[in-house]
C-alpha cells in the first residue's frame, strides 16, 4: 500500500508591476514548476489591504499566502518549504552534486 502525498496548498503571490523581487520570485517558482495564483495589488484594493495586514501596514511585495500563512518577500525555497513541496525528493546542491532534501 503506497502512501499518497498530501495535497499542495494553494499558493497566492501578491505583486505589483515594476517590482524586481516579484519578477525574480515568479520566474524561480515557474522554473521549479510551482503553480501559483498571482494578484496585482494595484488592481485589487482588497488584495492591497491583505498585504498591509500581513506586512505590518506596508505594501511589501512579493507577499505570498500559502495555506493561510503569509510570507513577506520570501525566496522560492521558502515558499516551496511552506507548501511542503520538495520534501523527500532529491534536489541539486550549489556545487552540482545531488543531496536528499529534508
Amino acid at each position: 500500500m503506497s502512501r499518497a502525498d498530501p495535497p499542495t496548498p494553494q499558493i497566492t503571490v501578491y505583486w505589483r508591476p515594476g517590482c524586481p523581487s516579484c519578477m525574480v520570485l515568479r520566474v524561480a517558482l515557474a522554473l521549479k514548476g510551482v503553480a501559483t495564483t498571482r494578484i496585482n495589488i494595484w488592481d485589487d484594493p482588497a488584495a492591497a489591504a491583505t498585504v498591509r495586514r500581513a506586512a505590518g501596514g506596508n505594501e511589501t511585495v512579493p507577499t505570498v499566502e500559502v495555506g493561510g500563512r503569509y510570507l513577506v518577500n520570501p525566496t522560492a525555497r521558502q515558499v516551496m518549504a511552506a507548501a511542503g513541496i520538495g520534501r523527500g525528493r532529491r534536489s541539486f546542491s550549489r556545487r552540482g552534486g545531488r543531496r536528499p532534501t529534508t
